[in-house]
């Protein structure tokens, strides 16, 4: 049953016109530069250090690596992290 529903949300999310990360509630990522990331769809922080950020995400868990980590804004589903990224690496469950 779960991959029928999978299998139906990414068709939905081709033939709509609503994002393929807010149907199938996959995490946004989004680089500026190296220094300043967000991101938006999480389930929770797993982790934190000056050099790492783990985060819970839909079917496993998103691992950041860099540099002087600052956490700038943490919000229910959204992160906005500034420090020197230098990894961003999905992890399955």
């Amino acid at each position: 049953m779960k991959k029928w529903t999978a299998r139906f949300k990414k068709w939905f999310a081709a033939v709509s016109d609503i994002p393929a990360d807010v149907v199938m509630d996959l995490p946004r990522i989004t680089l500026i530069g190296q220094f300043h990331l967000s991101i938006e769809n999480h389930k929770g922080v797993l982790a934190f250090s000056k050099n790492e950020l783990k985060l819970a995400v839909q079917n496993g868990q998103l691992h950041i690596t860099g540099e002087e980590f600052v956490l700038e804004t943490i919000l229910e589903k959204e992160i906005y992290l500034e420090g020197r990224v230098k990894d961003v690496r999905f992890v399955d469950d």
